[in-house]
């Protein structure tokens, strides 16, 4: 099958030949009909997550068809249209019984535990708990373009902050994630405080839902900022981007009582950030939480809120490419100059 291969971090990807996935027992190999280019793949191309060893695939915002069934996957059958979680979690430990898959001991990430859907077909274990049915009324591109940033910001605004209607949502950072958080919570109801550096990432941000957008280029106190446009303080906000700066603005930006959830991923320096604890935790009381992937069994909400017409992850989608073009996708992601999701849909 064709794939886009890095033979060494920060190489190249090259489009090439290699062998196809062998099908779990437990599981299914999907044919890929489109696959988003994710910051979470550029993490794994530059070396950041320890579990990607070169050479690799990338690739874990797929959608697509069933190719092949495993003699023990009793859910799915060939043709089937299907997504998934990026986290595909055991389905058996009491995290997964108990309804939390996401913090599964026993996890498996396609496109890093494995080789990914940068190419033809990707392979997909413990398909009965993981796979998700596709509606038809969802384009494959469309499904893609949701891949792990709609369906993590859906869960981090309705499942761990609770995002209430009428509220004030503060989204530090506007790039995939931070975009679908504005989408998202604007159909959640929220009042939606968009806050960017970038001028193309706040206009996209307008369309989508946003009630107000900040500019934060040469402020100061981009807290201070955020505390007067919504009124005392957003009740949720949001860190996007996943560094120092984001994080603090995100904590300062919140009213008493307010709730921080945490979506970016945190790298280097970035890992250990300062925390004003007493100023912010012990005396405004405020929760900080944190948020990764969605477990398969919440797919249905989201895809509810799509067919309801609350939701449409295709706006998301600015850009489609050949499989050829990933690796200049991926390298463009070195700055935080783009706005909205590419994604793969020639293989």
């Amino acid at each position: 099958m064709r794939a886009a291969v890095f033979d060494a971090f920060r190489a190249p990807l090259v489009v090439r030949e290699i062998d196809a996935p062998e099908c779990p027992r437990d599981g299914v190999v999907v044919r890929v009909a489109a696959c988003g280019v994710c910051r979470s793949d550029w993490h794994g191309w530059t070396g950041a997550d320890p579990d990607v060893t070169a050479p690799h695939v990338p690739g874990h915002e797929f959608a697509g068809t069933v190719d092949e069934v495993g003699a023990d996957c009793r859910r799915f059958r060939r043709g089937d249209r299907v997504t998934a979680p990026f986290i595909l979690a055991c389905g058996a430990c009491p995290d997964c019984l108990g309804g939390d898959p996401t913090v599964c001991a026993d996890q498996h990430v396609v496109g890093f535990s494995s080789y990914g859907a940068f190419a033809e077909r990707a392979a997909v274990p413990r398909a009965d708990f993981n796979l998700v049915p596709l509606p038809e009324s969802l384009d494959f591109t469309a499904a893609a373009g949701m891949g792990c940033r709609v369906t993590t910001a859906f869960r981090a605004l309705a499942d761990r902050a609770r995002l209430r209607p009428g509220e004030w949502l503060a989204v530090h950072g506007c790039g995939g994630v931070g975009l679908s958080a504005v989408m998202v919570g604007a159909a959640l109801g929220a009042a939606v405080l968009a806050v960017d550096v970038n001028p193309a990432a706040l206009n996209l941000a307008r369309g989508l839902g946003a009630t107000a957008t900040l500019d934060a280029s040469g402020i100061d106190d981009v807290g201070a900022a955020v505390r007067d446009l919504t009124g005392g303080g957003a009740q949720v906000s949001v860190d996007a981007l996943g560094i120092t700066a984001t994080f603090h603005n995100s904590l300062h930006g919140l009213r008493r009582l307010g709730r921080h959830v945490q979506i970016g991923l945190p790298l280097g320096a970035d890992a250990a950030p300062t925390l004003p604890l007493q100023e912010l935790v012990y005396a405004r009381q405020i929760t900080i939480m944190g948020t990764r992937g969605i477990a398969a069994a919440r797919f249905p909400a989201l895809f509810a809120m799509v067919a309801a017409g609350r939701l449409d992850p295709a706006r998301l989608v600015t850009g489609t490419i050949p499989l050829e073009q990933a690796g200049a996708a991926l390298a463009a992601m070195d700055g935080y100059a783009g706005a909205g999701i590419t994604v793969i849909d020639r293989f």
